[in-house]
C-alpha cells in the first residue's frame, strides 16, 4: 500500500512538471470558482436561496473566461507559488481587479444586472485576491518550514545588529536558506524608533549596548554586523560589545566592496582593521573618471608599489587604450603585468623596467608611447630609513620627480599628478621634506599647457611598510606588538580610496593645485595596536604585549593635512578640498636643480640639509642629521647604499 501511494504520488509529480501550464490554470481558475460560489454563500449567510444559486451557476462560466483573461495577462499562470514574493502579491491584486472589471462589463452587456446581487462583485474580488495569496504565501511557508522539527536543525542562535535594508535582507536569506543551522532572535539598532518594533516578524531587542546581556540571555552563538554603511566608531563598538560577551561576530563588507546579486550570507566575513577604522564612502564622479581616462595612453611610476598597482588597477577598469608600468621592481612589474593581461585582455599593457633617475630613459619612454596621463607615484616613502639616507632620498624623491616632471613637460602630457603625503606638511622628517620640495617643484612647472596637479593624503592602511602589516607579523611571532608612543596619531584611508581620490582629482584640477580629502579623526596607533591584537583572538598586554618604543628620529607626534598659509577651498566633489597656496610657494628648476646635484654628488649631507631648510622654512631637521656627513658618505658611491638597492620605487 505504501508502495502504491509513493508511486501515485511521483506520477502526479511528473504529470504537473509536463503540464505545468495546464495545472496553473486549473489552481488558478479554481480558487477563483471557490471564491466567487464563497461570495454568494457569505452574501446570504450560508444559506443561498435556489433561485440566486441557478444565478451564480450560470454566470460561472462567464466568470471564468473573464478571470482567466486577467489572470493570463498578468503571468499568473507562469509564476512559481513556493517563491512567492511582494511583486507577486501585486500582480494578483492587478489580474483581480481586471478580472472582476471584464466580469461587472461582461455581465451588464450579457443578461444586464437586473436579479443579480451586486455586491458579489465587490465580495468576490476581495475574497479571490485573499485566498491566491494567501494560498501561495501558505505554500511557500511550508516548504521553507521542511518537514524536520525546526528544534533539530538549529546549530547557532544568532542576532543581526542593523534593522536597515541590509539586515533585513540578511534576515530573509537566512530564513529561506534553514540548512544552515542558523536561528535569528531578532535585531539590535542603536536607533530608538526602531527599539521594542517587530520588523519582518523580528522584534527588535535593544541597542548595541544590550548584546553582552542578551547574548547570556539567549545563548547567542554569533552576532552578524550588516551595517555596511557604519562609520568606523560604531563598528568598532559594536565588536567590542561582542568581545565583552565572548561571542563571535562578523561583518558584511562596506557598500562599496559588496557585490551586487550574490547572497549577503556567503559575504559575510571576521571583522577586519580596515572595518575598524572605516568612514562614509566618497560620492564620486565615476562617469567623470571614465571620460578622462577611455581611450588614452596612461604612464604610471612606481606601478608596482602599493598605491602604483593600484592606480594600474583602477585605471584600468576604465578603459584606456594603453597603459605603461614603470617601475624598477622586476618581480612587482611582472606580477602586475599578468594580473592586469588576465583581467583586461583587450587592454595594451606595457612593461616597463626603468627608473626615474634615468633622465635619458624617461625621454624615451615618453617619446615612443606619448602618455596623455602620468601619475607619478614612484618614491622612497620610509621615514627612518630616509633619515639615515638623505642623499637617496633627494636624489629619489626631488631629482627622481623633476625628471619625470621635465619629461611630462616636454611631450605634452595633459595631466600630471604627483602623489604625496600628510609628512609634507611642516616636516620633521626627510622623507617629508624631500615630498614638499616635489610638491613645490611641480607646482612651479604649472605654465598653462599641462595640468600639473597634487594630491596629499595621510597613511595607506595595509600598504607595503605600513604599520598594520608589521603589527600583523608581530602578532604572528607572538608579540611584542612595537608602538612609539602612547599618544602618537595618523590619519588613515584604504589603498583603493587613495586611488580614487588620486583618480578623481586629476578630473577636477586646473592646474597648480595641491588636493586633500577630508580624512576625518586621526587614529591613535596604540588603539589600533589594540584592535589588532583582539581581532586576532588576543587580550592586549595579557597574550600579547604592547611595548612602547619612542619616536623615531623625524617622526612626529602628530600628522597634519594643511600647511601655514594654505586656504582650504571646497570642490564639486564630495570631501575633496584644494589647498591654494600663498605665491612664493614653488620652485624654479633652473634656479635649484644644479645646486641640488651638486650637493647630492659630493654627498653633502649638511649642505643638503641646509637646502632644504631654505626651500621650506618650515622644515625642523631631526638632531641625528647633525654631523651625518661622514656616515652618509661612507655608504653612498662606494657600491649601493641601503636605499639605493633594489628597493622598488613605491608609492609614498
Amino acid at each position: 500500500m505504501k508502495r502504491v501511494s509513493s508511486w501515485t504520488t511521483e506520477a502526479l509529480l511528473e504529470f504537473l512538471l509536463h503540464h505545468r501550464f495546464a495545472a496553473a490554470v486549473a489552481a488558478n481558475l479554481g480558487v477563483a470558482v471557490i471564491a466567487y460560489l464563497g461570495a454568494f454563500a457569505l452574501r446570504f449567510d450560508l444559506s443561498v436561496p435556489g433561485e440566486y444559486f441557478s444565478v451564480a451557476l450560470s454566470t460561472l462560466p462567464l466568470l471564468c473566461l473573464c478571470k482567466f483573461a486577467g489572470f493570463w495577462y498578468f503571468g499568473l499562470f507562469s509564476g512559481w507559488w513556493r517563491h512567492v514574493s511582494v511583486r507577486d502579491v501585486e500582480d494578483i491584486v492587478r489580474a483581480n481587479v481586471a478580472g472582476s472589471a471584464l466580469f461587472l462589463g461582461a455581465t451588464v452587456f450579457s443578461r444586464g444586472l437586473a436579479g443579480y446581487p451586486r455586491s458579489i462583485f465587490l465580495t468576490d474580488l476581495v475574497l479571490c485576491t485573499v485566498l491566491m495569496g494567501g494560498s501561495r504565501i501558505a505554500i511557500r511557508v511550508l516548504r521553507e518550514r521542511g518537514d524536520q522539527p525546526l528544534a533539530q536543525r538549529i546549530e547557532t542562535i544568532a542576532l543581526i545588529v542593523g534593522a536597515g535594508s541590509a539586515g533585513i535582507r540578511l534576515l530573509q536569506e537566512l530564513e529561506t536558506r534553514t540548512h544552515r543551522g542558523i536561528a535569528v532572535i531578532g535585531f539590535v539598532d542603536d536607533d530608538a524608533e526602531k527599539q521594542g518594533m517587530r520588523i519582518c516578524g523580528m522584534p527588535v531587542l535593544g541597542g548595541i549596548d544590550a548584546i553582552p546581556e542578551l547574548v547570556a540571555a539567549h545563548d547567542v552563538g554569533e552576532v552578524f554586523l550588516a551595517i555596511p554603511s557604519a562609520p568606523g566608531p560604531v563598528v568598532r563598538h559594536a565588536v567590542q560589545r561582542c568581545r565583552e560577551a565572548g561571542v563571535r561576530s562578523r561583518v558584511l563588507p562596506s557598500l562599496g566592496e559588496l557585490v551586487e546579486g550574490r547572497f549577503m550570507y556567503t559575504q559575510m566575513r571576521e571583522v577586519k582593521v580596515d572595518d575598524l577604522l572605516g568612514r562614509a564612502p566618497i560620492r564620486l564622479d565615476l562617469p567623470r573618471i571614465r571620460t578622462f581616462l577611455s581611450g588614452r595612453t596612461v604612464l604610471v611610476t612606481g606601478a608596482a608599489g602599493s598605491i602604483g598597482s593600484e592606480l594600474c588597477r583602477q585605471v584600468a577598469t576604465n578603459g584606456p587604450s594603453r597603459l605603461v608600468l614603470y617601475d624598477r621592481h622586476e618581480n612587482g612589474v611582472f606580477a602586475l603585468e599578468m594580473e592586469l593581461r588576465q583581467r583586461f585582455p583587450e587592454l595594451e599593457v606595457v612593461p616597463v623596467l626603468g627608473d626615474v633617475l634615468l633622465a635619458d630613459q624617461l625621454e624615451t619612454v615618453f617619446a615612443s608611447h606619448r602618455p596623455h596621463v602620468v601619475f607619478h607615484a614612484a618614491a622612497y616613502k620610509h621615514v627612518p630609513l630616509a633619515e639615515r639616507n638623505v642623499v637617496e632620498a633627494v636624489r629619489n624623491n626631488v631629482l627622481g620627480t623633476r625628471n619625470v616632471a621635465l619629461a611630462a613637460a616636454r611631450h605634452g602630457v595633459h595631466e600630471f599628478v604627483l602623489v604625496s603625503t600628510d609628512k609634507a606638511v611642516r616636516p620633521t622628517s626627510v622623507m617629508g621634506v624631500t615630498k614638499r620640495v616635489a610638491e613645490m617643484v611641480v607646482q612651479g612647472l604649472q605654465n598653462g599647457a599641462g595640468r600639473f596637479v597634487t594630491v596629499r593624503f595621510g597613511n595607506v592602511l595595509g600598504s607595503n611598510g605600513s604599520v598594520v602589516p608589521l603589527f600583523r607579523d608581530q602578532i604572528a611571532r607572538g608579540g611584542p606588538v612595537t608602538v612609539t608612543h602612547p599618544e602618537v596619531t595618523r590619519y588613515f584611508m584604504t589603498v583603493p580610496e587613495a586611488v580614487q581620490l588620486i583618480l578623481q582629482a586629476a578630473t577636477i584640477s586646473h592646474g597648480g593645485e595641491i588636493l586633500v580629502l577630508e580624512m576625518g579623526q586621526p587614529v591613535r596607533i596604540a588603539d589600533l595596536a589594540r584592535h589588532m591584537v583582539e581581532l586576532s583572538g588576543f587580550v592586549p598586554d595579557e597574550d600579547i604585549e604592547i611595548v612602547y618604543t619612542g619616536l623615531r628620529p623625524g617622526e612626529k607626534l602628530h600628522e597634519e593635512l594643511v600647511d601655514d598659509g594654505e586656504s582650504v577651498i571646497p570642490t564639486e566633489i564630495d570631501r575633496i578640498r584644494t589647498l591654494a597656496a600663498p605665491p612664493g610657494r614653488s620652485i624654479r628648476l633652473d634656479e635649484v636643480g644644479p645646486e641640488v646635484e651638486r650637493l647630492v654628488a659630493n654627498v653633502d649631507v649638511d649642505g643638503i640639509v641646509r637646502l632644504l631648510q631654505r626651500l621650506v622654512p618650515t622644515y625642523r631637521p631631526s638632531e641625528s642629521l647633525f654631523g651625518a656627513n661622514e656616515a652618509e658618505r661612507s655608504s653612498s658611491h662606494d657600491g649601493d647604499s641601503e636605499a639605493a638597492a633594489p628597493l622598488a620605487a613605491s608609492a609614498a
